[in-house]
């Protein structure tokens, strides 16, 4: 039996998204910007795709630029707010347990004169609204908080976030990298008072290269990509209708009976989590029920390296995760497990599980069988 379980990494592709890419690449495969049929064949499928993931956030078409996925909307995010202010304040505010996409972008415009400060988190890997509020400055003119943890599944309060933001410094721009929260969450920015929202389509059985950048209609954000001033100049290069296209009808999708497929999502993370508790030397890191998202959860397993045990799992056709796919070439201790204070001899024994459409109540079953199995046997040969 094939258990896929790392859903926070990449989604397989729902059949109609797959059928969508394929009629943008063989029927309708103008160039948008071209003046002809075929071109404007090709301009509806992006008109249509930014409509339905404006309708999702209750937003403007017009807030919606396209990207190649989250780590482009992150960087957009960041280094054209960071441009556009430079001349209001250099001081940018973000958490201890972002991403990659977050991190580095931050530690080259702190190479480039900026300060950045990072807000650490509790075991559940939450940030103190008061540190927040007290971190906050004249000169701050970015915070940059993640919605869903990647690693753990914790969640931030972003509404309260962004009230602490605005009361305390009305000019300073609001950020939420969402790639792991949309489409597990009803998001709705104008009226959490979110000012730019980062979503990836890979990780709500999307194609992957496709994302898209939520831009409030007061916020300025520099351009980091120029060209022919496609998508209002926010984005220049020819449009992926293929990808917008197919992001669009998984979009729609993953708000069609939304609250069906969240309730199943839990029951899923729920039987995966009360199985994983029936193991000895097993730890769930930074669980609190439903306060967590749907999708994701961390387990370390006592005496394992967790690249062991991965490759013992996927030998049986289960695939996990050991971390971030995206840091996946640049292998080390995870600075989210260290930042939630998980034992050091933990931090290189966890895995993580995430769940998607496809998962059911037997890959849950049989993960669990097969990790009976599998850890006494790995823990006979571990070192003392």
């Amino acid at each position: 039996m094939e258990a896929y379980f790392d859903n926070s990494a990449t989604t397989r592709v729902y059949d109609e998204v797959a059928e969508a890419v394929l009629r943008a690449m063989t029927t309708d495969y103008g160039n948008p910007s071209s003046m002809h049929t075929k071109g404007m064949e090709a301009e509806n499928l992006v008109r249509e795709a930014r409509k339905t993931i404006a309708d999702t956030l209750k937003v403007t078409e017009r807030e919606i630029v396209f990207t190649s996925g989250g780590t482009e909307s992150n960087n957009m995010a960041l280094y054209g707010t960071a441009y556009s202010m430079r001349r209001m304040g250099k001081h940018i505010i973000t958490s201890g347990v972002e991403h990659a996409s977050i991190y580095q972008p931050l530690t080259f415009l702190e190479e480039m004169g900026y300060e950045i400060t990072y807000l650490p988190v509790d075991e559940n890997g939450h940030i103190s609204l008061e540190q927040l509020r007290e971190s906050i400055r004249k000169d701050t003119i970015l915070v940059s908080i993640m919605y869903v943890n990647n690693e753990i599944g914790a969640v931030e309060p972003v509404e309260e976030i962004a009230k602490v933001i605005h009361e305390t410094n009305p000019r300073t721009v609001f950020h939420v990298d969402a790639i792991q929260a949309y489409g597990k969450y009803r998001i709705r920015p104008k009226k959490m008072g979110i000012d730019l929202l980062s979503v990836s389509g890979h990780k709500i059985h999307g194609p992957k290269g496709t994302g898209f950048l939520y831009i409030g209609e007061k916020i300025h954000v520099h351009p980091i990509i120029l060209g022919g001033g496609q998508q209002r100049d926010m984005r220049s290069g020819t449009e992926n209708v293929p990808g917008c296209y197919g992001l669009g009808v998984a979009a729609k999708m993953a708000y069609t009976g939304f609250e069906k497929r969240i309730d199943r999502l839990y029951e899923l993370r729920d039987r995966l989590i009360s199985g994983l508790h029936e193991i000895e030397g097993t730890t769930v890191n930074g669980f609190e029920d439903r306060r967590n998202a749907p999708q994701i959860v961390s387990c370390s397993f006592e005496g394992i390296r967790a690249e062991v045990l991965l490759h013992a799992l996927e030998r049986k056709e289960i695939y996990v995760s050991s971390g971030s796919a995206c840091s996946s070439n640049h292998p080390g201790i995870s600075g989210t497990l260290k930042a939630i204070g998980v034992k050091k001899e933990l931090l290189d024994s966890t895995l993580r599980f995430s769940l998607g459409s496809f998962n059911n109540e037997e890959q849950i079953d049989y993960v669990i069988a097969q990790l009976k199995e599998i850890l006494p046997e790995l823990r006979k040969f571990r070192r003392y």
